[in-house]
């Protein structure tokens, strides 16, 4: 074993916090570029003078770079180092961001959205590792809780900052901010996080590398763009048969292969295989609540781009504030009760949206945003320490990795089922006409929205069914 090269770290009292505020910082970029561009494509679309369904490619070609290579990201730090891997990714993003901003063609800006995806990946996959490697097991929750400060700050800021940024400004600076905030991450980040030790005699598993991109590529065209090209259209029936091959070719890769990417005997423990599946869970109910209550907002209760915004950033302003404590406790009594109980207060508080009328106020809606944010708060920190507690040192990488795929493969599955549930009640909602619907089709429309939301709520039990199985058969923890 080596060490990635880099600076003698200062000594001082606990610099195990600066390692974490730092790792926080670098992070910080990549979800609220994944929750801010949404609320600028109008903008972006008229700027080029495209049409919409091009324009789409700006939000999900982020989204697919930026899911497609997060294991082998995470592997490719248990052998080089997380620190080198994540300082790449920082770097990569900042240089992404400005150039996405100066972009002189929509195709030009996907083609950097690509690239901003792909550095993305990097900090996103080896950043909880980071945090795992520098504290202590009693103390893992908590840090993990405190860490999701940093992704549910990005996640309540983004749609607001994006209201701003459309109301005064151009849509550039959507990118351009990336760079001050990159720059000063970089300067911190080097100076702060330790080398990470290295394995160079092992290896990068590229025919496994390659079946997981194909894979994981296949399945989120398919879940993303299902909708728009027909569920049973010739395109996306390919996709779905190149998905199933790829995943097929995967496992038999990785049983043969000595230095496999994703190790699937890591799969043995309970723990480890129902919390993965439990935080995949997790975010397809999470981000079928993001999804569709800006419609709501939108077009029933007539609410602007900003104040659309602002609503929003109670369900992640909740989370901020409830993960550090559930982090913190989980340590001591163990993840279990709080990862159950916060799926189950998560799915309390999608059924209570279902119930949601034309004539809700703004106070009916936030405190239902409460409740569901307060749930997502208690169960990601303690899950998320559970799936890092049950993998062993040098295998921290992978985990992290498997973290942020369930959690960016989520995103895209979670508003894949509540969009094809609203969709297919309420086709109003699909037919870019909103803004200017007849009593008969709101009433339609709000029907499709209650039964979405229960969709989000069937998802976020299941969560807490798979969270009650994620279990030691020795311990509780």
């Amino acid at each position: 074993m080596a060490n990635d090269s880099a600076p003698a770290v200062k000594k001082g009292p606990d610099p195990k916090w600066l390692i974490l505020a730092a790792v926080m910082a670098g992070s910080f970029m990549g979800p609220l570029d994944g929750s801010i561009v949404n609320t600028v494509l109008p903008e972006i679309t008229r700027s080029f003078g495209t049409d919409i369904s091009i324009a789409q490619w700006v939000p999900t070609v982020y989204l697919l770079t930026l899911s497609c290579l997060i294991l082998l990201y995470g592997r490719l730090g248990d052998i080089i180092g997380y620190r080198r891997v994540f300082l790449i990714g920082l770097s990569c993003f900042t240089v992404a961001s400005m150039l996405c901003g100066l972009s002189q063609s929509i195709w030009m800006l996907i083609g950097f959205r690509a690239l901003q995806g792909l550095a993305a990946g990097m900090t996103t996959a080896v950043g909880i590792a980071i945090i795992t490697a520098a504290f202590p097991p009693r103390e893992r929750g908590k840090a993990l809780g405190i860490y999701a400060i940093s992704i549910a700050a990005a996640l309540g800021l983004g749609p607001t900052l994006g209201g701003l940024i459309a109301e005064y400004l151009s849509w550039r600076y959507v990118f351009f901010v990336n760079v001050p905030i990159g720059l000063a991450s970089l300067f911190w980040c080097y100076r702060v996080v330790p080398p990470s030790v290295t394995n160079p005699d092992q290896h990068l598993d590229w025919r496994g590398a390659s079946a997981a991109f194909v894979f994981l590529t296949s399945l989120l065209l398919f879940a993303n763009r299902g909708q728009d090209w027909g569920w049973t259209s010739a395109a996306i029936i390919s996709l779905l048969a190149v998905a199933v091959i790829s995943a097929a070719a995967f496992l038999w890769v990785e049983r043969r292969q000595g230095q496999p990417m994703l190790d699937l005997g890591l799969f043995q423990s309970r723990v480890f295989s129902f919390a993965s599946l439990s935080a995949l869970f997790n975010f397809m109910s999470l981000y079928a609540l993001i999804f569709i209550t800006p419609f709501y907002l939108a077009y029933v209760l007539g609410f602007s781009i900003l104040k659309v915004g602002l609503v929003m950033a109670a369900s992640p302003i909740a989370t901020l504030f409830v993960a550090p404590l559930s982090g913190a406790l989980s340590d001591r009594i163990g993840t279990r009760p709080f990862a159950v109980g916060g799926m189950c207060i998560c799915a309390a508080g999608l059924f209570l949206m279902s119930g949601l009328e034309a004539s809700s106020s703004v106070t009916d809606v936030v405190w239902r945003l409460v409740v569901c944010g307060i749930g997502g708060g208690m169960f990601q920190s303690p899950n998320n320490s559970a799936i890092m507690g049950s993998v062993p040192v040098v295998r921290l990488g992978v985990a992290s990795g498997m973290i942020s795929t369930m959690r960016t493969v989520g995103m895209v599955l979670g508003i894949a089922v509540v969009g094809a549930v609203l969709y297919n009640l309420a086709p109003v909602a699909a037919s870019g006409k909103l803004g200017q619907i007849t009593n008969s089709e709101a009433e339609e429309f709000m029907s499709g929205l209650r039964w979405a939301y229960i969709s989000g709520a069937v998802i976020a039990a299941i969560a807490a069914v798979t969270s009650l199985a994620a279990v030691n058969r020795q311990s509780d923890g």
